[in-house]
């Protein structure tokens, strides 16, 4: 079911876009050679017990994971693009790493995802962030009032196909409030004028992710973490946006 939410209720949700977007941030910064992917997970959990927050993820158990998720963030390497499971593994010069992160804060959640190269820097990586990057923005900016989901699907879509990029449409962004996943479906591909249409009220995560070569993924033994068939490298950005009278708000700006 499609909740819309009274301008309200947005207020109230500010303070989790806040929250989520400071804990990517320290993240960010704190992504490095040398550092552990536990010890991120670790980071996050602080922040989140600091807050008085609650995590999204670690009892997170829909139909597609193997057991409940178990961590506070996910952090996907390299040919890992969605749904990375923290495990102990060591940041190496040259990482490509997207990091995943929910939390509800007085009840109301926000998500948002970014990728980030550690180290010396591929510049087929960068690009590719970068066309992630320019796809979530224009799939913002398509979050109109009066327009449909798909045309914020064909946005993102425009932007990927520009770069000669292929795209999954399994895993996309969905509607956000007092839980983490809803409706909205938001898929990273789409007619324009199709779906449901945008109205003042709605909250959802628009989130593009990509592969270099390929739009066909697998699961990893973990039961988790997805990773590109042909073992290139992705990239995944998403932020939390209300759609308003005045356009739409990114909750999660950082």
């Amino acid at each position: 079911m499609i909740e819309l939410r009274t301008a309200a209720q947005i207020e109230q949700m500010r303070p989790a876009g806040r929250f989520v977007a400071e804990v990517l941030l320290a993240l960010q910064a704190k992504a490095d050679v040398g550092v552990n992917l536990l010890e991120l997970d670790e980071l996050a959990h602080q922040m989140i017990k600091d807050r008085g927050a609650e995590s999204c993820y670690i009892d997170y158990h829909p139909s597609f994971g193997a057991m409940p998720f178990g961590k506070v963030l996910c952090t996907s390497v390299n040919d890992a693009v969605l749904h990375g499971l923290p495990f102990d593994y060591v940041l190496q010069d040259g990482d490509l790493l997207s990091v995943d992160f929910a939390a509800s804060v007085d009840g109301w959640v926000s998500d948002s995802a970014l990728s980030v190269v550690v180290g010396t820097p591929r510049q087929e990586d960068l690009d590719l962030i970068e066309t992630t990057t320019q796809a979530l923005a224009a799939g913002i900016a398509a979050a109109q009032a009066g327009n449909r989901i798909g045309d914020i699907s064909h946005a993102i879509a425009v932007v990927a196909k520009r770069a000669g990029l292929k795209i999954n449409t399994q895993f996309g962004g969905h509607g956000v409030g007092r839980t983490m996943h809803g409706d909205p479906h938001v898929p990273n591909d789409g007619k324009p004028g199709r779906g449901f249409k945008l109205q003042p009220g709605l909250v959802i995560a628009i989130e593009p992710w990509f592969l270099h070569t390929t739009d066909q993924i697998y699961t990893d033994p973990d039961g988790w973490t997805l990773r590109s068939a042909d073992g290139s490298r992705g990239a995944h950005m998403e932020h939390t946006v209300a759609v308003t009278e005045d356009g739409p708000v990114v909750l999660t700006a950082r």
